[in-house]
Parts: structure tokens; sequence; C-alpha cells
């Protein structure tokens, strides 16, 4: 049986959100490694149809260019309580994977809610190096 379960989402604004960390550095929203995809366009969607529902942040390189673009989502407070821990997901570089992440999010996130099945294609589990300058 999953560690996740199906729970209420926090009401909007308040600060218990999970956390969407969406890669823009060296190698993720470059039209060099992805060149048929508008990154900004990808990004500022996010924050658009998660605004209220989830922080929605750009960082630099996240270390796992091999998998470009990569997104993170970090559970909210509740999520990581009820046994969330971040997912990270590799080469999301079409809409309908942000459609997919958006509507997870929406239903609560890791540890709150199932992700899509589709979203196995993406997850991955980073070097733990990596992952721990992610949570630090």
């Amino acid at each position: 049986m999953s560690r996740r379960s199906k729970q209420a989402v926090p009401a909007a604004g308040t600060t218990a959100r999970p956390t969407v960390t969406v890669c823009r550095g060296c190698c993720c929203g470059t039209t060099a490694k992805v060149p048929r995809l508008d990154h900004e366009a990808q990004l500022a969607d996010l924050r658009t149809m998660l605004a209220g529902v989830a922080m929605v942040r750009r960082t630099d390189c996240l270390d796992a260019c091999e998998r470009a673009n990569v997104i993170v989502i970090q559970p909210s407070a509740e999520g990581r309580k009820a046994g969330g821990r971040p997912v990270w997901l590799g080469q999301v570089n079409d809409s309908g994977a942000a459609d997919d992440i958006t509507a997870w999010v929406k239903d609560g996130g890791p540890g709150l809610a199932e992700p899509p099945d589709i979203l196995d294609l993406y997850t991955f589990s980073p070097s733990r190096r990596v992952r721990h300058e992610l949570e630090d």
C-alpha cells in the first residue's frame, strides 16, 4: 500500500503549500538542449495554474542536466507529515506533463494525493548530493 493517502488540501492563502521548483539553469530552459518548447511559457503557465495553490520558483541548475527540463515537487507541511517526500521529474518537455503536474499539485501533491500514473515516466532519483543541496 502506498504511503500517500488522499486528504484535504489546505485552504488557499495558507503557508503550508507545496513548492514546485523549476530548473532554468545551464541546460534546462534552453532551446539548445530542448529546442521545441517555449520554456518561459511553461514556467508562466505553471505559475498561473498554481497561483494560490503552490509556490512556483525558478532556480539555477539542479545538476541533472541529462534530464532537462527538471521540475521538483516538494510536499507541503501536511504532505511531509503524511510521508510525502520531494518528487523529481525529468524531461518535462511538453504541455501535457505540466498539466498533469498541475492537477496533482492541486489535489495536494506528495503525501496527500497519488500522482497521475503518467508522471511515473518522468520520475527519477537524483544523486544524494543533489537532493541535499535542494533541501538545504
